[in-house]
């Protein structure tokens, strides 16, 4: 997209502060909700069908009022955390055009800890987003003397790994979703075909369209699904006007609605968490301020972030919403752009907060079929593991790091492929090396700490059936 010279000059659209007119900034704020929009509500989605009240459950009958009320304050405190990094309050936000949305990071941990136990799960989940949010707020007082501790190496492991244990669900959602597994309907044809309508068309669009329909082409290849799934008689507009109206007008949210529940493995799967998640932050933060204005992040900017990500989290977990994390879909948009004001963005946030206000909004999304969402998560989950692999590439190759990489994947994803492998373990550790992703990025870091910066040549051979890899990332060589 080539930037409009009438929004600004070029040293207004470098500038944060610069506000364009308010016809030019409301449809370039919107355009930002609309990269993130189906990111955005997809965990709460995710995570309803993995309790059990989601997709294909009993509560379907009601129109699904527990999954619809998370989709809801998705997008509410995805606008309110946004505020945060755009407006700021005090310490708090990092001034800049930064996309507050709900985290992928942490559907791994949030998965183990509300299988098929219903809406039951929501107290323990909620309180251990909202401590998890506080944890990651403190970690703005310290985020520049911990990134030492998660190089590329041991980023990349853990982006790759939440790619690997998502994909999973892509699959899943394309065939019919979970429950329907057992029934002659799951990975038919028809299907498929509605999920392949939104792979084709979003690959379509990100290839070979310009500007705004290449930036959302998930949400437009689900709106072609959408459309595919009316025409097949998979959604009927009878069952949208149902939908329509039982949802009301609107509705404010109740603080600690679902009750309050401590659990040592929430709190600790959300603390560590948190740690990566300030890191992708500081990552995101960087890329704005190059991108957008041609210079570093200031000490100021990253720590105001991190302490954005971690109220905007905290507050999103006391009114029933998953974790906030900078959405980085957002930070190419602004590179794209080259329009660098943060009221810009502001501009989005309003959209979502009035978005997450109106119920009918989520009633409107939980119509979308699981297979047609199946399309987007298909294409989504596959971007993270591309994103892990391609923050691998910083990597240099030598033996050292192949070998810890090697521990550290085999042990991650193995435990996450074979959960009772660790069945008699207590239930709170369970819940966390099963995950995957914890024990994965625990054992990256300490031995990332404690081995010696070098490994004999021919240390590996033997274990490496010929295949002992020659790569040399972008770092230089041992």
């Amino acid at each position: 997209m080539a930037v409009d010279s009438s929004i600004g000059t070029p040293d207004q659209l470098r500038d944060p502060n610069y506000t364009p007119a308010l016809h030019k900034a409301i449809p370039l704020g919107i355009q930002h909700v609309l990269a993130m929009f189906v990111s955005n509500v997809t965990p709460a989605i995710i995570v309803a069908g993995a309790a059990g009240f989601g997709f294909g459950s009993e509560a379907g009958a009601q129109g699904f009022p527990d999954m619809t009320y998370m989709i809801q304050m998705s997008m509410l405190f995805a606008g309110i955390a946004t505020l945060f990094q755009t407006i700021g309050l005090g310490p708090v936000g990092a001034r800049l055009p930064i996309v507050q949305g709900t985290s992928f990071a942490f559907i791994p941990i949030m998965i183990p800890l509300v299988a098929g136990r219903g809406v039951e799960a929501l107290p323990v989940l909620f309180t251990g987003v909202f401590v998890g949010g506080l944890f990651h707020a403190l970690l703005g007082t310290v985020i520049g003397k911990i990134r030492f501790a998660l190089p590329p190496l041991v980023t990349g492991l853990v982006v790759t790994m939440i790619g690997l244990a998502l994909v999973k669900v892509g699959i899943q959602y394309a065939a019919g979703g979970v429950a329907a597994i057992d029934s002659p309907e799951y990975g038919s044809l028809l299907n498929w075909s509605a999920a392949l309508v939104v792979v084709f068309v979003t690959l379509g669009l990100k290839f070979f369209a310009r500007g705004i329909l290449s930036v959302s082409a998930v949400a437009v290849g689900i709106l072609a699904g959408y459309l595919f799934a009316l025409a097949t008689g998979m959604v009927t507009f009878g069952g949208i006007g149902d939908s329509w109206q039982r949802a009301a007008v609107l509705e404010v949210p109740l603080p600690f609605k679902y009750g309050v529940e401590f659990s040592f493995a929430a709190i600790i799967g959300f603390g560590l968490m948190a740690v990566v998640s300030a890191v992708e932050t500081v990552g995101d933060v960087s890329g704005i301020t190059k991108g957008g204005a041609g210079r570093e992040a200031t000490d100021r900017e990253i720590a105001g972030a991190t302490y954005a990500d971690g109220v905007g989290t905290a507050i999103a977990g006391a009114f029933g919403a998953l974790p906030n994390t900078s959405f980085s879909q957002n930070v190419g948009l602004i590179a794209m752009t080259g329009v660098m004001s943060r009221h810009v963005v502001t501009c989005g946030a309003f959209f979502l907060i009035l978005c997450g206000l109106v119920p009918k909004v989520g009633a409107l999304i939980s119509t979308i079929p699981i297979e047609v969402l199946g399309g987007g998560v298909i294409v989504m989950f596959g971007m993270v593991v591309a994103a892990g692999i391609s923050m691998l590439s910083d990597v240099t190759w030598n033996r050292r790091n192949m070998v810890i990489f090697a521990i550290a994947l085999s042990v991650g994803l193995g435990l996450q492929l074979e959960p009772k492998a660790v069945q008699y373990l207590p239930d709170t550790l369970q819940i966390l090396m099963t995950s995957g992703l914890l024990p994965a990025a625990l054992i990256a870091v300490v031995l990332n700490l404690v081995l010696p910066g070098e490994l004999a040549s021919e240390a590996t051979e033997e274990v490496s059936g010929g295949m002992s890899g020659h790569g040399r990332g972008s770092l230089g060589q041992d």
